[in-house]
């Protein structure tokens, strides 16, 4: 039985480690904000997930609820936290609008009374093509 927890183990650490990698890359080759946060956020998140199951295999179930909450925390916390990094690209105008299929956010943003300038004012900002 060690055996087959140990393959198991063995199978899901390695892809664990591939979906980080996966992130990583596609952090570092991506053109824009939008598609660096996809790829460090789903990918990511899933491999760390998968390295979780995987250590949870091995180790006794009293040491469950601890891996449970990790993931937990790293489900909750993620989306959270790229959802603000992409509020904050679109507003300091971080990412290319061209790019986009539909601008669901700048509709919103003039209905409640504090629309982005758009180009206008991306053109005298030196953080615009960042």
């Amino acid at each position: 039985m060690t055996v087959v927890r140990d393959a198991i183990t063995a199978v899901l650490f390695s892809a664990g480690a591939l979906f980080c990698l996966l992130g990583a890359l596609g952090l570092l080759r991506f053109p824009d904000t939008m598609s660096r946060l996809h790829a460090a956020a789903k990918a990511q998140t899933l491999g760390v997930l998968l390295i979780l199951v995987g250590a949870a295999v091995q180790m006794s179930p009293s040491h469950a609820p601890v891996l449970l909450l990790v993931a937990l925390f790293q489900l909750f916390t993620v989306p959270i936290t790229g959802q603000i990094i992409a509020r904050t690209a679109y507003r300091t105008h971080g990412l290319d609008r061209d790019r986009l299929l539909r601008d669901e956010l700048a509709d919103r943003l003039a209905r409640d009374g504090t629309p982005v300038d758009g180009q206008d004012s991306a053109e005298g900002d030196d953080d615009a093509e960042r």
